[in-house]
């Protein structure tokens, strides 16, 4: 989908307001929220954006503002509806603070079930020094408008139509890596793409962890199809993104046992490497 032509500031934008919780009074660490439809894929909570409101509740109970490195096991489904964040704080430092974190929601008899658990250690990226050693590079593809959106996808590619989370993005997937939309899929396991928010909104720390979980599976170029449930998310955020679209490369290496592990690498447009992640992820049963 397309920018608006009026884009979100960061605090003003939908991702902002559906990743919002409140402190619930005398219940200290605990907050409500309300886990909006517009994130799901097919029925389910994307897992980047339950990563999100966790990671949102921890920024108000500890004292830095930044996720560092946030590992997240998710043990149910989520589905669009109220949920509890109650939230620990493990060890507040001078330069670094540990917490942890889980989401509930409730069954059909009012027990409350967990979805999400989190451990996480938060500071504050404009603290950090500016040293960079790396053999880290951008991934080659081509530029923003040389990609393709959704808009082009055929009407049998997986998801389309079924997924309400891309009508938030902006993606536009590398057609290198884009195959498996019209039956082509590479078998190499790699997707590659540029991601922006459909409102304009810049991306910050806690967009990143949507970031690197918003691009359709490598188990599509993969050649399976049907979707691919996240069991354990690791994200490391390495510095505060410059605006304008992220390009994120995606690749997977190994698929055993009905598991498939995703490397996540985030690039923003000062070209420097913001984000990264690894999942172990269920393969697609179809």
């Amino acid at each position: 989908m397309a920018q608006s032509t009026a884009p979100a500031a960061i605090g003003d934008s939908e991702f902002d307001r559906d990743t919002s919780v409140r402190a619930r009074a005398g219940e200290p660490g605990t907050y409500d929220a309300e886990l909006s439809e517009g994130w799901t894929i097919v029925s389910a909570i994307n897992g980047g954006y339950l990563l999100a409101v966790a990671a949102r509740a921890l920024r108000e109970e500890l004292p830095h503002p930044d996720p560092l490195t946030i590992t997240a096991h998710y043990l149910t489904s989520a589905q669009p509806g109220p949920a509890v964040v109650r939230t620990q704080t493990a060890r507040a430092g001078r330069s670094m603070s540990t917490g942890q974190a889980s989401v509930f929601q409730y069954d059909e008899h009012g027990d409350e079930v967990e979805r999400l658990r989190v451990l996480t250690a938060y500071g504050d990226l404009d603290a950090l020094t500016d040293e960079v050693r790396t053999s880290a590079r951008p991934p080659e593809m081509p530029g923003y408008d040389a990609c393709v959106g959704t808009e082009s996808a055929p009407e049998n590619a997986p998801f389309v139509g079924s997924t309400a989370i891309m009508d938030r993005l902006d993606v536009r997937l590398d057609p290198a890596t884009a195959g498996w939309a019209i039956g082509a899929p590479s078998g190499v396991g790699a997707i590659r793409g540029w991601l922006g928010l459909a409102d304009g909104r810049d991306h910050d720390p806690l967009s990143l962890l949507l970031a690197v979980d918003a691009l359709p599976p490598t188990a599509f170029d993969l050649g399976l199809k049907g979707w691919t449930p996240t069991l354990e998310l690791t994200v490391h955020v390495r510095c505060r993104p410059a605006p304008g679209p992220v390009r994120i490369s995606l690749t997977t290496r190994n698929l055993a046992g009905g598991l498939l592990e995703e490397d996540a690498e985030v690039w923003d447009s000062a070209d420097r490497l913001v984000a990264q992640s690894r999942q172990l992820a269920r393969a697609p049963r179809g």
